[in-house]
């Protein structure tokens, strides 16, 4: 059968569509509603039916039937202008929204930057307005956790979510890359350099899970380094390029440095170019995260340690539709996402 678009203006029902694919109401409810237990040959008639008559799902009766809203919150606890500063989380919500899309959901961004924050989020997550919550940039102790559970809303958590005297929060699934094990390689391999005096610039490491792990790998390569060889910034350019002079005013014979994120590496090396050092041959110099948008455009590219954060996005939304569909109330697996040396610099 060839299926042409229908020429009156009356909205196609779902009898319309059934009519023309072949198959009963009920098949294409579940079609319409990403059920399962529709053979791929009634779900192909049906799609092409969709297609063709232009039928769209009344979303009112739609939710009252399935109760979803087809919406997914993702919350930052992060100032909202800082947030779309850095590539790091435009990598990642591209690809959250990128698997929502798949699923037919889209994404609500909501941001907790502010105390009163936290109750405005909570009416908003308990008013039904959202399938579930994607969460990420948590301080250890935050109250996010605690808010999902008494709301009973599905939620993953990017990166481990920590009390706040640094135990993990337990039950939480969540999607995080090895920062410890990428710091570890980040280290060994500038001491296979022959480097003999390696800085670290760490992010703010009492606040950022992330930050600590990452200084942790970098104290497993040099368990004897001394504490002002480590300089903390805030993961941002500007923070990487104050910390990289203040190292320089401690240590100006250094010689290497791992850099806990690309974007305060990229404000590093341009406070190595402003002290005439160069790099790598003075000094050499490793970010974290790969973003290609710096990486491959530092002067000179930057080596640093590789993790797939589109990915990591895909898989925190592939991990809270798991935990949507779950019925049981067991844990659900997380995911560590795995990284490597990724070396730009000849030396």
């Amino acid at each position: 059968m060839v299926l042409t678009q229908r020429s009156n203006a009356r909205r196609p029902t779902l009898e319309d569509v059934a009519r023309w694919s072949g198959v009963s109401k009920s098949t294409v409810s579940r079609v319409v509603n990403g059920e399962p237990k529709v053979s791929p040959e009634a779900a192909v008639r049906v799609r092409e039916a969709i297609s063709a008559l232009g039928y769209v799902p009344n979303q009112a009766g739609r939710q009252l039937v399935t109760r979803r809203t087809g919406a997914v919150a993702v919350v930052a606890a992060q100032p909202e202008d800082r947030l779309f500063l850095d590539p790091f989380f435009d990598c990642l919500l591209r690809g959250i929204r990128g698997e929502l899309a798949r699923h037919g959901a889209q994404a609500v961004l909501l941001f907790v930057d502010e105390p009163d924050d936290y109750a405005r989020v909570a009416d908003y997550l308990g008013g039904g307005h959202v399938d579930g919550a994607i969460l990420f940039s948590l301080r250890p102790g935050d109250r996010m956790p605690e808010m999902a559970d008494r709301l009973a809303l599905p939620a993953v958590f990017g990166g481990r979510p920590l009390l706040r005297d640094g135990d993990p929060v337990r039950g939480q699934a969540y999607v995080d890359g090895d920062n410890r094990g990428g710091a570890r390689q980040a280290v060994r391999h500038l001491l296979a350099l022959g480097r003999e005096r390696i800085a670290t610039v760490t992010g703010p490491y009492d606040q950022e899970h992330s930050a600590a792990e990452r200084l942790a790998g970098y104290r497993d390569a040099l368990p004897d380094t001394a504490p002002h060889l480590v300089e903390r910034a805030d993961y941002t350019r500007q923070g990487g390029a104050d910390a990289m002079a203040a190292l320089l005013d401690r240590h100006p014979d250094l010689d290497a440095v791992f850099v806990a994120s690309d974007l305060m590496a990229s404000g590093a090396l341009q406070t190595l170019r402003e002290r005439g050092r160069r790099v790598p041959q003075d000094v050499a110099v490793v970010g974290f995260d790969d973003l290609v948008s710096i990486s491959e455009s530092t002067d000179p590219p930057l080596t640093t340690v590789h993790q797939d954060v589109a990915e990591m996005g895909r898989l925190l939304a592939r991990l809270l539709f798991d935990r949507a569909e779950q019925h049981s109330g067991e844990d659900l697996p997380s995911a560590i996402v795995p990284t490597r040396l990724v070396v730009r610099q000849s030396a």
